[in-house]
């Protein structure tokens, strides 16, 4: 395992250089105003006079259409979604680099499933914060940063690397730690990552425990509190501490209760189809898939958006969250 820090960079390599942040939402919007406070020369490409256009100057950043910032920088750092960084770069950018330029990610997947194929005479890196854009903006206010990782898929200058870590330490992430990982490890893992545990799975979870617990007779408030509400306190504690932190802090009761069931739950068919969802990661049938949904207009994302906003725990946790503050 390789770790970098603020001693290990030298910003100076960026001195005479221009970074071109493509897209503003959270990731650019938080990236590019870091950067930018941080001494380097960015520019933002966006759609001209965009509702991102009037955010990123008024944030005061200097506003490129996409053409034009691709033209001006040494270094196009590309944080639109997925989906569309392969035709945004067909059309806007590939025709713009020129030998010695950096192509730079916050995620390695358009690299490594090959919807972006860079010419050769160009560098192609990646520096990825750990963490939302809001986090990444928040830390970098606060004087301090989320981790990251970075990778270089390929060093034509010879300098690629420095230039990447260069990038981190401008957003903040060298404060905290940025480790060496590849562009295959970086994409695979963060699928799998966002399918089976993060996203997926754990709202797969709570969903289930919810409805376990509302068809038994339990006040669905109740039920949303137990399984939704406090998860939070929990992860919060693991993300502090680890496993043994969090058992440490809970009652004796939640411990021996947690550990005596957690299999029942978490069991080896779970695990097989873990190991089936990483294959279809690995294998590019996710990619393919995805490719056909966002092809067609998104049909099937958007039906299980709909059937998600109308479960029920949806509409109880708005009103307790609104009831709690927490939401407006």
């Amino acid at each position: 395992m390789k770790m970098y820090y603020e001693k290990d960079v030298d910003l100076n390599i960026l001195k005479d250089k221009t970074v071109a942040v493509i897209g503003y939402g959270s990731q650019g919007m938080a990236q590019s105003r870091n950067m930018h406070e941080s001494g380097l020369n960015v520019v933002v490409g966006l759609r001209e006079d965009g509702a991102s256009w009037k955010k990123a100057k008024n944030d005061g950043l200097n506003v490129m259409t996409v053409e034009d910032a691709a033209k001006a920088a040494d270094v196009i750092h590309i944080l639109i979604p997925d989906e569309i960084q392969g035709e945004v770069y067909k059309k806007s950018i590939r025709d713009n680099l020129e030998e010695g330029n950096t192509l730079s990610f916050s995620h390695g997947y358009n690299i490594h499933f090959g919807y972006i194929n860079a010419p050769e005479n160009v560098n192609i890196t990646m520096i990825a914060p750990k963490g939302p854009g809001a986090m990444v903006r928040k830390t970098y206010e606060e004087g301090f940063g989320v981790p990251g990782l970075v990778a270089v898929e390929r060093d034509y200058t010879g300098n690629a690397l420095q230039i990447a870590l260069a990038m981190g330490q401008g957003s903040g992430l060298t404060r905290a730690g940025v480790l060496e990982t590849t562009f295959k490890e970086e994409t695979e893992t963060d699928l799998f990552g966002e399918q089976a545990v993060l996203c997926g799975g754990a709202t797969e979870l709570i969903a289930a425990g919810f409805q376990t617990l509302v068809d038994a007779g339990y006040q669905p408030e109740i039920a949303y509190f137990e399984t939704c509400h406090e998860l939070k306190l929990i992860v919060d504690l693991i993300y502090a501490k680890g496993f043994a932190g969090m058992w440490n802090d809970v009652s004796n009761t939640a411990e021996y209760g947690g550990l005596a069931t957690r299999k029942r739950i978490i069991t080896d068919e779970t695990r097989a189809e873990m190991k089936k969802i990483l294959e279809e990661i690995q294998t590019g049938e996710f990619t393919r898939e995805w490719a056909t949904e966002t092809n067609a207009g998104s049909p099937m994302l958007k039906r299980l958006r709909t059937i998600e906003s109308e479960l029920q725990i949806e509409k109880v946790g708005a009103k307790l969250r609104k009831l709690c503050g927490l939401q407006k």
